[in-house]
């Protein structure tokens, strides 16, 4: 008896340890109006059971994720169907459904990155603002050990997004904010060629921007050390879109 018991133990931390669990992302939407978030899973991790779905304001819905997985999340606004075709004016996904199949967020996009049991078996995840932006949005744990602090973004940065970087809505609004990159596509920008990071790609007057407004998020391609959070013991999560 005592040797089973010993074996069960042994087979319960190497699932532990491996990262063999699952965990569960709960997607709420603060927001006044219905959202339709995309999920995307990455470096070949297995697509989750819903890529793209419709939620409505103040609802809620729960993902599982079989660990170790690492993805993205955003939320599309303002989408509607047109002879038969979804659409949306931020973060389309550009499948013509309300799925997303693998496909990314066209951007600009607010970005949460989760990587569940990934080096050492430990999660790390961010609010990643250096594609731009086009919601509020924060990221926190339930559960798990460590520091596992919460990662927020709850500022419009829409609403003192530079006109350069604007995109606008059929009705003038300012739906999202461009990246610096996005905008102009230029090196300094994009650190690449002689600005790759760290020391050649320092921060610029437009990521400040960002950063200024979320502390917390992921505002440049040097910014990782400062917005970058970590959280071990198989902790679930808590996307909220403006929280």
């Amino acid at each position: 008896m005592m040797k089973t018991l010993a074996l069960y133990g042994l087979i319960l931390t190497f699932f532990f340890l491996s990262g063999a669990h699952s965990a569960k992302i709960t997607f709420t939407n603060n927001c006044p109006r219905t959202i339709w978030p995309g999920t995307l899973a990455l470096d070949q991790k297995p697509q989750l059971s819903k890529t793209g779905f419709e939620l409505a304001s103040k609802a809620s819905l729960t993902l599982d994720v079989q660990a170790p997985w690492k993805g993205q999340f955003w939320a599309r606004t303002r989408c509607s169907t047109n002879s038969g075709k979804f659409t949306c004016e931020t973060a389309d996904c550009r499948t013509g459904q309300v799925t997303c199949n693998g496909n990314p967020a066209i951007l600009p996009a607010s970005l949460v990155e989760i990587s569940i049991a990934g080096r050492g078996g430990i999660d790390f995840y961010d609010v990643r603002l250096v594609d731009g932006f086009n919601l509020p949005v924060s990221v926190a744990t339930r559960g798990g050990t460590g520091k596992c602090k919460a990662s927020s973004c709850p500022a419009n940065v829409n609403a003192v997004c530079p006109a350069k970087l604007q995109v606008k809505g059929s009705d003038g609004s300012v739906l999202a904010c461009k990246s610096a990159c996005i905008a102009f596509n230029q090196p300094q920008y994009c650190c690449t060629g002689p600005f790759r990071p760290p020391k050649s790609c320092p921060p610029t007057n437009y990521s400040r921007i960002f950063k200024q407004q979320c502390p917390q998020a992921y505002s440049h391609a040097t910014d990782d050390q400062n917005s970058s959070f970590t959280c071990s013991g198989a902790p679930d999560y808590v996307i909220t879109f403006c929280p």
